[in-house]
């Protein structure tokens, strides 16, 4: 089992959860993290960390997101996307975008 970056936090992308991750195990893209679920240890650290609520277990991903499952399995392998282990600042219109749902059409995959 793994941990699993959900919707909540396309746009928003904070990041107090990398600096409990054990394993450096968290990977950016330009408006959303993602975990690598064969590097992630289930330790559900980086859990309440999140202020979105945007990271859950494997077992507990709701229905309507479970293609968030493969995605951050997908996005953590993108060469573009890097590892982060340390805090940034939230993006900054992240207030804007809390709390909305359905956000997967402006995920951008391609990275910095």
């Amino acid at each position: 089992m793994t941990f699993i970056v959900l919707e909540e936090c396309i746009q928003c992308k904070h990041t107090d959860c990398v600096t409990v991750c054990p394993v450096d195990c968290f990977y950016e893209g330009p408006n959303f993290l993602v975990i690598n679920p064969s590097e992630c240890i289930d330790c559900a650290l980086c859990e309440p960390e999140c202020p979105v609520d945007a990271i859950r277990s494997e077992d507990d991903v709701p229905d309507a997101q479970r293609d968030f499952i493969l995605i951050n399995e997908e996005l953590s392998k993108h060469p573009n996307w890097k590892r982060i282990t340390e805090k940034k600042n939230a993006l900054s219109e992240h207030e804007k975008w809390q709390g909305v749902t359905n956000k997967l059409s402006v995920l951008d995959r391609n990275g910095a």
